[in-house]
């Protein structure tokens, strides 16, 4: 009897321990991968920024396959940010053929200067009438980053700083639903920009920006809406109203 139990005790056990290692660290990865993905918010806010910035010009095709490839998510995401942007007239969706980036006609170019000679007189008159000393700074810096720009002749962050200008007075006026139109058309006016700009013209003169801060800050709002006038006459004479762009682009290279 003492030999037979002898004999059951050595039996060998199972040794788990290697497969419980490989199965707690696998799932790793993955989870540090997921929470690098950029959200939706964040791949909209780079396509716009890239589409204002003359990165992807009016006419290019943003292929869902393409972006979900570059940002490194589904093309559900994708569709979700391509959505928002055809919401705002940013793209255009065409059936069977996909989504691009929208390529404004001469005649809604027009349109969109009439829509801002309506709304952008009584945007300042208010901005003018309610700015504050801090306002005021806000925008006297936002002037001297655009000459900066200008220095640098960095046609991207010309273009993309004299839109933000004219959303700050859209701020300072303090009406949300003119500010939300204001962003609309701003980005479809560097759109504008992008198809039209003659060469060696500045879309935007110069020192009209830093007149304008002027006028607010004198609170004089009549004088600041007449500016207002002939600064969008003079930005809309000074474009080509016949020129268009084309091309292939390189995705990668635009967003990495």
């Amino acid at each position: 009897m003492p030999k037979t139990g002898s004999s059951r005790s050595p039996a060998a056990t199972p040794r788990p321990a290697p497969l419980k290692a490989r199965t707690l660290t696998a799932p790793v990865p993955t989870a540090v991968a997921k929470a690098a993905l950029p959200s939706v918010d964040v791949i909209h806010q780079r396509v716009l920024t890239a589409i204002i910035e003359h990165r992807l010009p009016p006419g290019t095709k943003l292929g869902e396959e393409r972006l979900a490839r570059v940002f490194g998510v589904s093309r559900t995401q994708i569709r979700q940010v391509l959505e928002r942007l055809a919401h705002d007239s940013i793209i255009t969706v065409l059936p069977n053929r996909g989504a691009f980036v929208s390529s404004p006609s001469v005649e809604e170019a027009r349109e969109v200067f009439a829509a801002r000679r309506l709304i952008e007189p009584d945007l300042i008159r208010q901005a003018s009438q309610l700015a504050q000393r801090a306002d005021i700074q806000r925008l006297r810096q936002h002037v001297a980053q655009e000459s900066t720009a200008r220095a640098a002749n960095d046609k991207r962050a010309i273009i993309r700083l004299s839109g933000e200008f004219h959303q700050l007075i859209a701020e300072i006026a303090g009406n949300r639903f003119l500010a939300k139109t204001m962003r609309e058309l701003e980005t479809l006016t560097s759109l504008v920009i992008i198809l039209y700009d003659a060469p060696n013209v500045p879309a935007c003169p110069y020192h009209e920006h830093s007149d304008l801060v002027d006028a607010i800050e004198a609170h004089d709002a009549e004088r600041a809406a007449g500016e207002m006038l002939e600064h969008l006459r003079h930005v809309e004479a000074s474009l080509d109203l016949k020129r268009g762009t084309n091309g292939d682009i390189d995705f990668d290279a635009v967003f990495n």
